[in-house]
């Protein structure tokens, strides 16, 4: 990592707000133990062709929650929907026990979201993009914008489109974390980072639940980033949310066995792999057969239904 008294920063110059302060502020505004930080309940949105069916689930302080499903699933409108880019059909969602209507800067002040990737004004610079975001948090802070930059090694004076796939994550999850939210949602975080960077990214977002008792809500089709790091689980599937729960208690559900052993044991098979190597089956894992189903196995044996 490059020497901090020679990382050029071209950060603003402007006076901003003691770390203390800012964080007493935002503190003083912290909702209970008992409140959820986001609560989604029943929501649905129609599209040609797709319907997000019904999603009930809520994030609850000190706790990360990875979302996970097939690409077309329904993540990114769920997601979508609760940063008020999408209006839904129905339901409702509720940020710190207020509603999201009519609540909207009370809740983004205390949210940070990455969504939309990095794609950024191409010409712009790192710390121009941070002098512009800044604009929109009362509880900016320079300093942790700061650390995060030496962290990650992001110059300043960057260009984004000087910037790789990589350090583009990286400055939009530094921005997510330079105001003091007590709620982090995030779409693909660790999405084209190597494994080193992968790692940094995920151990800041640990420090964030365990240490400051924040909510994180992310995306991933990287299921090792969940077994890491993540407390609960919520797995969608056709726009229907069809797993969601502590992570461990999820998985502790299902196991994988060859599909004659299934078979011949009679078990209820819940989904099929079809490979090369053979044909395997997704059981309950009370049928006492097979090995303990992993995240990946999970996600990677298609619904029975969905297999010719």
């Amino acid at each position: 990592m490059s020497d901090p008294t020679t990382t050029k920063t071209c950060l603003p110059s402007k006076a901003v707000a003691e770390t203390a302060q800012s964080k007493a502020a935002v503190q003083s505004n912290a909702t209970t133990e008992a409140t959820p930080l986001l609560e989604v309940r029943h929501l649905t949105k129609h599209y040609p062709g797709f319907t997000l069916d019904d999603i009930t689930f809520a994030i609850a302080p000190g706790r990360i929650t990875g979302f996970i499903g097939r690409n077309g699933a329904g993540k990114s409108t769920t997601l979508k929907c609760v940063e008020g880019a999408v209006h839904p059909d129905s339901g409702t969602i509720a940020y710190f026990g207020r509603p999201f209507a009519g609540n909207e800067h009370f809740a983004k002040q205390r949210t940070g979201f990455e969504l939309g990737g990095a794609d950024f004004y191409r010409t712009r610079r790192v710390a121009t993009i941070a002098d512009v975001t800044r604009r929109f948090y009362d509880h900016w802070d320079e300093t942790v914008f700061a650390r995060y930059c030496q962290l990650f090694q992001l110059d300043g004076c960057k260009r984004i489109m000087d910037l790789s796939q990589g350090m583009r994550v990286k400055l939009t999850v530094a921005l997510a974390l330079s105001h003091h939210a007590q709620l982090l949602i995030l779409d693909e975080p660790t999405s084209g980072l190597d494994p080193a960077s992968r790692e940094e990214v995920l151990d800041i977002l640990m420090d964030a639940a365990h240490r400051e008792n924040a909510g994180v809500l992310f995306s991933t089709h990287i299921t090792s980033d969940l077994d890491k790091c993540a407390d609960d689980i919520l797995y969608l599937r056709d726009g229907k949310l069809v797993g969601s729960g502590p992570l461990a208690a999820f998985k502790a559900r299902y196991a994988v066995a060859p599909l004659p052993e299934a078979r011949a044991a009679d078990a209820p098979v819940l989904g099929l792999r079809r490979t090369a190597a053979g044909d395997s089956a997704l059981v309950p894992s009370d049928a006492g057969i097979g090995h303990p189903a992993t995240l990946e196995d999970i996600m990677t044996h298609l619904p029975k239904e969905d297999v010719a």
